[in-house]
């Protein structure tokens, strides 16, 4: 069957995917057992902001296969600007749904990012939780930029592994700049998932799920890391909702 056609629109000014959860499931899963080369951005109102302001990271945003509504603002902008039943698609979800489908299809998975002791937990906790699952391998690369014998190695890997799905966890904007400079190196669809390996390791809780439901997981994770996460959070989130006013007053 023919994939259907990729359907996008604009938060502030930034393409963001109008598609629901089953789609962009089935979607990954196709590229995934193929091992296209692909990159996939899960957009919060972080990186729309900073996407918006930034015109290299706009180009890396734009420039992806997919780029799925993380986080309440997001998915409540698409749900005013084109489809009612936008659902919101968060990095932590979307990789427990694609470790599930993967291992009850075969299909290997990466963890490339974070640190050495997160690695460890969450290939434990994958392990228990997924049954199956075929954790192809992992890498914890240095926190500063990698050198061109280093980086090529890191490719030679996750190649030599079999993954069809990477899940890179680098953090905003360096994981989304890693895997658009990787697209066509890298023969697997690589996922910026972020805090997802904390989450899933069990070394960052998350928020309740009452306050998921109510677009407040923003503010739980405020309250968890105040000192590094206040300016993201009180300055980004007003920038967004800034701009959110501007373009639904202009359409």
């Amino acid at each position: 069957m023919a994939e259907l056609e990729r359907r996008t629109a604009p938060v502030l000014g930034v393409p963001i995917d109008v598609i629901g959860w089953q789609t962009a499931l089935d979607r990954l899963m196709a590229w995934g057992a193929s091992r296209e080369s692909r990159y996939v951005t899960i957009c919060n109102a972080h990186v729309v902001v900073t996407a918006s302001r930034d015109a290299g990271y706009h180009a890396v945003i734009a420039s992806s296969d997919m780029a799925t509504p993380d986080g309440a603002p997001v998915a409540w902008m698409l749900r005013r600007l084109a489809d009612p039943n936008q659902p919101k698609i968060s990095g932590p979800d979307l990789m427990h749904e694609l470790l599930r489908t993967c291992a009850s299809r075969g299909v290997g998975v990466y963890f490339f990012g974070s640190t050495p002791e997160t690695l460890a937990r969450l290939n434990a906790v994958v392990e228990r939780n997924y049954p199956g699952l075929n954790v192809a391998g992992s890498c914890s690369p240095p926190f500063r930029a990698a050198t061109d014998e280093e980086d090529a190695q890191q490719v030679l890997d996750i190649n030599a592994s079999g993954a069809g799905l990477v899940f890179v966890g680098l953090g905003c904007p360096k994981q989304e700049r890693w895997m658009a400079e990787h697209r066509g190196r890298v023969k697997a669809v690589m996922l910026g998932v972020g805090a997802a390996f904390d989450f899933h390791a069990g070394t960052v809780s998350r928020a309740p799920h009452w306050m998921q439901r109510n677009g407040l997981e923003w503010l739980h994770r405020l309250a968890s890391e105040p000192r590094r996460l206040w300016k993201r959070y009180l300055v980004t989130n007003t920038l967004f909702v800034v701009g959110a006013v501007r373009q639904l007053a202009t359409r």
